[in-house]
């Protein structure tokens, strides 16, 4: 049987790849709320991610978890590429 792979660790991984980077954010917050915002992502952890928003916004670092962006409740965007894109006909 072929070994499964983990999607959450794959998007764990991309992510780590882009740590220092600057990204675009859109969060969707719930009640029609969606949070725009750019900044940089700071560090990975293992079960979640810090998001170091530029100064313009109220809250410095937010925090969110991997399946936030397989849900597309986050959506990260770095040089006009999606984070977490992840096909799943190829696993």
């Amino acid at each position: 049987m072929a070994e499964r792979v983990n999607i959450l660790e794959l998007i764990k991984l991309d992510l780590e790849s882009y740590v220092g980077k600057r990204v675009k954010l859109k969060a969707n917050r719930g009640r029609r709320k969606v949070i725009e915002a750019e900044g940089v992502i700071e560090n990975t952890y293992p079960k979640i991610f810090v998001v170091k928003l530029d100064k313009s916004h109220s809250v410095r670092r937010m925090s969110y978890t991997y399946a936030d962006v397989l849900t597309k409740t986050v959506e990260l965007t770095v040089d006009d590429n999606i984070i977490g894109d992840v096909e799943v006909a190829n696993l």
